[in-house]
């Protein structure tokens, strides 16, 4: 892979999860292989290339020529561990949030949550997101009471990418193993009536926004230090490109329903179950001091629960001026359509995605 220097790249790369991203709205539209197509620079998917080539960068952004959008928490393990790397955007999705039960558990308030046992799975992976998403989850689902995660029972569930999204936790549920699981997105609807699961405990009707902090909320955008410093021009213009595929997304719900079911591998009924609030603003990018507040709020209980080898300063991990550039540049150019050239790449399998979700 190309490495980036003080010579213009010839390639550029990106990586998102499966989830509503502005990155996979735009690489869908062809538009970051459109942006860049003049100049000769190739604009690649870390998901649509063999697993030897793209390593583990979408968890260490350990590649300089690499854009990223996806989870918080391994955003902010690559930061801890001393790599170079910016925060040039935050998003800030509502993906269905739930504790599920079983339908005969009569658990139906967070209050009933305390003593029960929670399942916590665990990866053989360098950065267990999956685990701190579901420490989190619960953490925020238990706070509504009052309560810690100290008032109730974790139990580790062991788990592996094929097992599938959800499934080790959702079978020890069934089994009589564990009383509530923690889960998000549009695979879980799907996942969670295949194995005759109820909501318990709805975190999206909470108003609080605090109570949904979670590896997905606030997403970031982030890139390499090296890519900032050395070719801003291209930072501004690829998060330009992002910027107007936001905005066109909030135009086109149709195109937008069927861009998820091909993100997230899932149907319909997973799409529209996971992203009901769904709306005009809903992909729009920003560094707004809120979003920047939750996001410290994502920090200080990843390193609390031993996630992180050490502190992140969100604010100085912040870069600004490059979103704001990009906006500029945004509003200069005609609405976003779809490009005339072919997509960057054909939009990665389900199992692909499966294997990166966040």
């Amino acid at each position: 892979m190309t490495t980036v220097t003080g010579a213009r790249p010839d390639e550029l790369w990106f990586t998102r999860c499966p989830v509503p991203t502005a990155t996979g709205i735009a690489a869908d539209l062809g538009l970051l292989a459109a942006e860049f197509a003049d100049e000769g620079i190739t604009v690649r998917s870390l998901q649509d290339v063999p697993a030897d080539v793209a390593g583990d960068h979408h968890y260490t952004h350990a590649l300089p020529g690499l854009f990223r959008e996806g989870g918080n928490v391994p955003a902010l393990w690559a930061r801890a561990r001393g790599e170079a790397t910016r925060l040039v955007g935050l998003t800030w999705i509502e993906e269905s949030q739930a504790i599920l039960v079983r339908a005969d558990s009569g658990v139906d308030t967070p209050e009933r949550l305390r003593g029960l046992r929670l399942a916590v799975p665990r990866h053989d992976i360098a950065i267990d997101f999956w685990r701190a998403m579901a420490l989190h989850g619960f953490a925020g689902a238990l706070s509504l009471a009052g309560a810690e995660l100290s008032d109730a029972r974790l139990v580790d569930v062991p788990a592996t990418r094929e097992s599938g999204q959800w499934e080790a936790e959702l079978a020890a549920l069934g089994r009589g193993d564990v009383d509530a699981v923690y889960v998000k997105g549009a695979l879980a609807v799907e996942t969670a009536a295949r194995h005759g699961a109820v909501v318990g405990v709805d975190l999206d009707a909470v108003a609080d926004a605090r109570v949904r902090v979670n590896n997905g909320t606030p997403r970031p955008i982030t890139v390499h230090q090296d890519l900032l410093d050395h070719h801003p021009d291209l930072v501004t213009r690829f998060l330009a490109v992002l910027v107007g595929a936001a905005e066109w997304a909030a135009g086109h719900p149709a195109d937008v329903a069927r861009i998820l079911g091909a993100e997230t591998g899932a149907g319909a009924v997973g799409v529209a179950g996971a992203y009901r609030e769904f709306g005009p603003s809903t992909l729009r990018i920003d560094l707004s001091d809120e979003r920047l507040d939750l996001l410290a709020r994502q920090e200080r209980f990843l390193r609390g629960q031993g996630f992180l080898a050490a502190p992140v300063d969100v604010r100085a991990w912040a870069a600004r001026e490059p979103l704001d550039d990009a906006r500029a540049l945004a509003a200069r150019r005609p609405p976003t359509s779809r490009a005339p050239h072919p997509r960057d790449l054909e939009l990665p399998s389900t199992a692909t995605l499966e294997a990166s979700h966040d």
